[in-house]
Parts: structure tokens; C-alpha cells; sequence
């Protein structure tokens, strides 16, 4: 029983995508991005779906652009309005944003306008069209969801994995920083034992000059 219900626990979590709800307000000049922020692992899958309000012509214009941390631009549109769909693989394991701009064309509008979006965003497994899939490979129902329940554990020991070699990084870091503060703390002694030396040899010399010892 309790096997069953863990299974219908990963089949509803499998299905989850993460949806968000936001309103831009036009501005005139440089607006503001307003930006969503996401992780996804190396080579996986994400599927953006966006729907706003207002339509192309209505005095604003809504540019979307998504890059991740590292500089990669996956999408970039100007003028989205209604129902938009972008797709794209990652192409390392970062965080990536959805970022967007509403630009104001009519200046006596100024403060009156906005756009409001729906933001739905699908990574990995919960990505896939498994309609598709299901209708190529002629799977059952429950042949699907356990197809999916497969893909999503693997998804998560890829993320356990990256972890794991994150951790180790920064602990391989840390360690390196420790030793080099040690060695440096250890040279600060040396060069100070010097230098104290090197002064009670000058004072004795200078003293033994002035006949004082």
C-alpha cells in the first residue's frame, strides 16, 4: 500500500511544472527588466509557455529574452503578446532567466499601461510531449507514467551527481585557500624572526661603536 502510494506521489510530482504570475508596467524610457530566475542540469530539456494579456499595436511592447548565467542566449523576442511557446536544450548546468521588458510607445499613456503574464516553465521530464511519445510507441497509460517516473529519478541522480562534484570543488577550493593562508602565515613568522634579528645585530654593531657595550 504504502509502495502505491509513493508511486502516485512521483507521478503527480513528475507532473508539476513551475507557473508564475506577473504584471509589467510600461515604461517609456529603459524600463526595468523583470526577470525569473531557474536551474536545469547539462542537456536538459525546457520548454517556456508565456500568455499576456493586450495584443501587438496596443501601445507597449513586451520583449522576452532568456540567457543563463553564463552568458548563453537561448530566446530572444520583441513585440510578444498572447500565446508564446520557446524551446530549448541547456547547454551546461546553471541557472538561466526569463527576463522581461514592457516598452511604453505613447508618452501621455505613461503610468496607465501594463502587461500581464502567465509563466509557465517545464524542465526535463515534465517538458516532454508524451502524447507524442505515448501515440508513437503505442504505450499504455500506465506505461507512460512509469516512463516518466524513470526519467525524473534519473533527473534526480544527475542533480544528486552535480551536487555531489559541486561540493567537492568547493571543498578542494577551501582547502587550497587554508594552505595558502598557512604557508603565508608561516612566511609573515619567518620574515618577522628576520628582521627582529637583523635589528638586535644593527643595535649590538651600532652600541659596540659608540663604545657603549
Amino acid at each position: 500500500m504504502k509502495v502505491i502510494e509513493i508511486v502516485k506521489f512521483i507521478i503527480l510530482f513528475a507532473g508539476l511544472a513551475s507557473s508564475l504570475k506577473l504584471e509589467i508596467p510600461a515604461t517609456l524610457h529603459n524600463p526595468p527588466p523583470k526577470c525569473v530566475r531557474e536551474f536545469v542540469s547539462d542537456g536538459q530539456l525546457v520548454v517556456v509557455n508565456i500568455n499576456t494579456d493586450g495584443y501587438v499595436g496596443d501601445g507597449q511592447v513586451l520583449t522576452l529574452r532568456i540567457v543563463d548565467s553564463e552568458g548563453n542566449e537561448y530566446r530572444k523576442k520583441r513585440d510578444v503578446a498572447g500565446n508564446f511557446r520557446a524551446a530549448f536544450t541547456s547547454q551546461s548546468s546553471s541557472s538561466f532567466d526569463i527576463c522581461f521588458e514592457n516598452h511604453l510607445q505613447n508618452r501621455q499613456k505613461e503610468g496607465q499601461l501594463s502587461r500581464e503574464i502567465e509563466l509557465e516553465v517545464e524542465a526535463g521530464a515534465a517538458a516532454r510531449d508524451w502524447n507524442a511519445i505515448q501515440a508513437v510507441e503505442k504505450l499504455k497509460p500506465a506505461e507512460v507514467q512509469f516512463r516518466k517516473i524513470e526519467e525524473m529519478v534519473d533527473e534526480i541522480s544527475e542533480e544528486l551527481q552535480y551536487l555531489v562534484r559541486r561540493e567537492e570543488r568547493l571543498r578542494d577550493t577551501n582547502e587550497s585557500t587554508n594552505r595558502r593562508v598557512r604557508n603565508f602565515s608561516v612566511l609573515i613568522i619567518f620574515v618577522l624572526i628576520g628582521v627582529g634579528l637583523w635589528q638586535v645585530h644593527y643595535l649590538r654593531n651600532y652600541f659596540r661603536s659608540k663604545h657603549i657595550l
